[in-house]
């Protein structure tokens, strides 16, 4: 557990006590602080009890003398209505962080690796983990993908953090020691918490204004990619603002340069100005598509800035196993592919799915985003059939109407059962897809991404185990 030092014989609130919240609850009561832990929610704050955390009615108590107010990242702040909690804060002059920053606080002699972006950063953050443990480094892996920051060991000077930050936690995040900053791509997301797509923006280009005193200049590396608008701006602000700081592009699209790009599905490194083919993506299994080739490319040029020899970074590119429910491919039956892509929750995120296969059936739905399907309207000559689930039946089915046939099968394994049958009927020479790329959120039917992608394998391991019961026609 992490040693909150700082923190030490001081009251600290915590609000919010989802997983986070439960870390850095624990680890500042073991680090000697006074913990005044709350949510809002009643069975949260009874496990939270029974887990012997100190659970503190926040608006019975003077919050002024609390030394931070340490806010779960899905608690608004700001946009688009702060929670009273927060306003309480600001005015009683308490810091409102979050964990990452009591992390940074902690363990700041390790090296720093952060991951933003609208989509890849789960897949780019677990890939640049696993290239530095090939390499025999301690590293820790967490943040916004899996095990809370807080409950990661503790590292010090010769280990290496890799954390996925959302747009959240940079929010809450004021001297995270980066030594490198990735920023993969800015799509539009999460507009409503942030006030904008601009607040939306800003919040993702905190990842360069990190550690200024911690980690000097000279020594930090930033690694954007550049096949979008709203980063090649910041690209063209860090390096006019912050020349010290060297700059590694990233493109999938064209010759960068000095960075790292793909062409033709080759991954070359021009960070020395060589440009060095280094390996064909094309022939990477667990990273198919465009989007991956840059996940690719970003973990490589991270890599690369932290002393890892390319031959090594090409072999564990090799060897990546995949990450669950980003285009996972959970079976493979009669020519049939059955590929779990529950984390695209925004159109952009399933277009990336789409591009990367031919004659899918599509399983699509749940809560909507803002911008719904917009967009995908070149990506539907791939698409065979749709099959909706979800409170986005009736919306989709607007927008789909005359584009693509669809059925509307309200539930996950109506749906799975329905793309089953019909592409084992209708499959074309190269094979066929079922595809789950929902194109929205899931709290309408399921708890998370995670739970909704489980629930899709599972819908298609009883799919074919009732062919088997009846006589496998595989």
């Amino acid at each position: 557990m992490i040693d909150l030092f700082a923190f030490k014989g001081y009251p600290v609130a915590v609000m919010g006590l989802g997983r986070s919240g439960l870390a850095a609850a624990a680890a500042l009561q073991a680090s000697g602080a006074e913990v005044w832990a709350w949510d809002d929610d009643p069975q949260r704050r009874a496990d939270a009890a029974a887990a012997g955390v100190p659970v503190v009615d926040l608006d019975t108590v003077d919050l002024g003398a609390a030394a931070a107010l340490v806010l779960a990242p899905g608690i608004p702040h700001t946009h688009p209505v702060p929670h009273p909690l927060a306003t309480r804060a600001r005015a009683a002059g308490v810091e409102i962080i979050g964990d990452i920053e009591l992390l940074a606080r902690s363990e700041h002699d390790a090296t720093w690796i952060g991951i933003t972006g609208t989509n890849g950063k789960s897949t780019t953050t677990t890939l640049i983990g696993h290239i530095l443990k090939q390499s025999g480094r301690p590293v820790a892996v967490g943040g916004n993908l899996g095990m809370p920051v807080l409950a990661l060991p503790a590292l010090g000077p010769t280990g290496t953090y890799v954390l996925e930050l959302s747009s959240y936690q940079l929010e809450q995040t004021v001297s995270a020691p980066l030594a490198v900053a990735v920023l993969l791509n800015i799509t539009p997301d999460h507009l409503d918490r942030h006030g904008g797509m601009d607040g939306y923006v800003r919040a993702k280009s905190l990842i360069f204004a990190q550690h200024p005193v911690i980690t000097p200049p000279a020594q930090r590396v930033a690694v954007i990619g550049t096949d979008d608008e709203h980063c090649r701006q910041l690209r063209r602000a860090l390096e006019q603002q912050q020349p010290d700081v060297t700059v590694i592009p990233v493109s999938v699209e064209r010759r960068v340069p000095g960075g790292v790009y793909v062409r033709h599905g080759v991954l070359v490194d021009d960070t020395e100005s060589q440009a060095e083919e280094i390996m064909d993506l094309r022939e990477v299994v667990a990273l198919p598509g465009r989007h991956n080739w840059q996940n690719a490319a970003a973990a490589f040029a991270a890599t690369r800035a932290v002393g890892v020899h390319p031959a090594l970074i090409a072999r564990s590119l090799t060897s990546f196993p995949g990450l669950a429910h980003r285009q996972q491919q959970v079976a493979q039956v009669g020519g049939v592919s059955f590929v779990n892509d529950s984390k695209a929750t925004n159109a952009d995120a399933a277009a990336k799915a789409l591009a990367c296969y031919h004659d899918i059936y599509w399983i699509l739905g749940g809560k909507a985003k803002e911008g719904g399907l917009a967009g995908l309207e070149p990506l539907m000559s791939r698409v065979r059939h749709a099959f909706l689930i979800g409170a986005a039946t009736d919306s989709f089915a607007a927008w789909l109407d005359g584009k693509v046939p669809f059925d509307r099968c309200g539930t996950m394994d109506v749906a799975v059962a329905a793309a089953t049958e019909r592409a084992f009927a209708e499959k074309g020479r190269g094979g066929a897809t079922v595809l789950l790329s929902p194109a929205c959120a899931s709290f309408d039917q399921f708890a998370d991404f995670e739970a909704r992608g489980a629930a899709f394998a599972a819908c298609v391991d009883l799919v074919f185990e009732r062919h088997r019961n009846a006589g496998d026609r595989s």
